[in-house]
């Protein structure tokens, strides 16, 4: 495993050097070793995602046995002591002794021989202590607990406090829960069409099956699937012919919610990578229409990627800048999907750096953005129309606050948004107001808020507004 560790230390500092999103970074370099096999690969996988994921914790157990703190450290072998540790404390298949061994092997082959018994001593001493070590009193500091086992910058798990409970000892719960639901194991989850009959439904799930995928099907939702153990599916002939799409089932719940009837004409504004486009064709039917736009060419190939394979016909493509209002649009849209740029926190399970690279400074700016996207996009809505207005965040100041923003601004009303939705998770959904201080009685009905580790979904928000008709 020796030149696997090597790899993933190559990316770890890459990803500390310059920047580039985790879940970017680590597809691009499980396609460059695309000839490994599928063990290896999963041995690469689980140790960047795991070292990434866990930073905060693996930082503070090392900064507890090591003379150096882990911010003082060489790059290299700071990233190095980290992946070791997470060997160590995460990954039961993998020795001590080879953790121990390799890192030091490693730091050697690297320029640093003079580095190798003080990373050993570091190693070997967690390694000893692994079943003792140390995190804060819950106690005396449940933020910084918090923080550090679920390894989340303290001012998010703070923000996730104080929005879901008055009291710290609920809001502490409600957290605690959403930070284990982002830790759980995220499949890959798989929609097949609308279009396609129940009978060839069964046929693609049974050559997943046979493909070596561990196939679940959706709790909440038919043709929805989740699949672990699925390391080709690029390579699938259902994916490559347009009998599967990568999709989540928040999406879906969200794009099914707007209401979309046969015939419609809907605008997905900001559409990238388009599986949103994509149902909303096959809902409005051969005689509907759907304009996706997004903001680049890169962002409109990826929508025209998705349109082409899953033979979505009815959906025109264009890059459009959604802040700036288009005249020849107004009062045309049926359906308005505002699926705005947003934090992210409700994916962080699948894109693991989200939580790094997020701050309060860029929230704000964040937050001003997406209202400049509603204020260009919603006189495209006719009269009686419907704008979905959604995020894949769990923040309020991005949900519920943008949600009445809509309602004080601009001709719109509550359209009640949980009918919609299946019954188990109308539950979880209710469950999570139930767990606000603050309720808005106005937004209660057109307001859903899915949060990871109370649902089987991403963190996901969506709100439903009808533009009032003319008098």
């Amino acid at each position: 495993m020796e030149n696997l560790r090597e790899i993933a230390l190559d990316g770890l500092l890459a990803l500390e050097r310059d920047g580039v999103p985790s879940h970017q970074l680590i597809r691009g370099i499980l396609e460059k070793y695309d000839y490994l096999d599928s063990q290896e690969k999963a041995f690469l996988k689980r140790l960047l995602e795991g070292t990434l994921e866990r930073r905060i914790e693996l930082d503070y157990v090392i900064d507890s046995v090591s003379s150096v703190p882990v911010k003082k450290m060489k790059p290299l072998i700071r990233n190095l002591t980290r992946m070791s540790v997470y060997q160590l404390l995460y990954m039961d298949a993998v020795p001590d002794s080879a953790a121990c061994n390799e890192a030091c092997r490693l730091a050697a082959k690297r320029g640093f021989s003079n580095l190798k018994g003080f990373v050993n001593g570091v190693l070997r001493k967690i390694a000893r202590e692994k079943g003792h070590l140390p995190l804060p009193d819950p106690q005396r500091d449940i933020l910084s607990y918090l923080s550090v086992k679920y390894s989340m910058p303290g001012w998010i798990v703070q923000e996730w406090m104080e929005e879901y409970g008055r009291e710290r000892k609920d809001g502490a719960e409600m957290a605690e829960t959403i930070l284990k639901g982002l830790l759980e194991v995220h499949p890959v989850s798989l929609r097949i069409p609308e279009t396609l009959s129940e009978q060839e439904t069964g046929e693609v799930a049974a050559r997943l099956v046979s493909a070596g995928a561990a196939l679940k099907e959706n709790p909440y939702l038919e043709r929805m699937y989740t699949a672990e153990g699925l390391d080709n599916l690029g390579d699938l002939r259902d994916f490559i012919e347009g009998r599967l799409i990568v999709q989540d089932v928040s999406s879906v719940l969200a794009v099914k919610a707007a209401g979309i009837r046969p015939g419609d004409f809907v605008i997905d504004a900001c559409a990238s990578p388009g599986g949103k486009s994509v149902l909303a064709a096959e809902l409005a039917g051969p005689g509907g229409r759907v304009l996706a736009g997004d903001v680049s060419e890169k962002k409109a190939e990826s929508i025209r990627e998705n349109i082409i394979r899953m033979k979505a016909d009815t959906v025109s493509i264009r890059i459009w800048d959604a802040r700036e209002p288009d005249p020849e649009l107004f009062q045309k849209a049926d359906v308005l999907l505002l699926d705005v740029p947003c934090s992210g926190l409700g994916v962080i399970g699948k894109k693991r750096d989200i939580k790094y690279r997020v701050s309060e400074e860029g929230l704000r700016s964040l937050e001003e953005l997406q209202r400049e996207i509603v204020r260009g996009s919603w006189q495209y809505v006719k009269p009686g129309g419907i704008l979905l207005y959604s995020t894949c965040t769990i923040r309020r100041q991005e949900n519920r606050d943008m949600a009445a923003w809509i309602l004080r601004e601009f001709p719109f009303e509550p359209v009640p948004v949980l009918e919609d939705l299946p019954e188990v998770v109308r539950r979880g959904v209710l469950r999570e107001k139930e767990s606000r201080d603050q309720a808005d009685p106005a937004l209660e009905d057109c307001c859903a808020q899915l949060l990871p580790g109370v649902l089987e979904s991403d963190g996901f928000f969506f709100a439903k507004f009808r533009r009032k008709k003319e008098r």
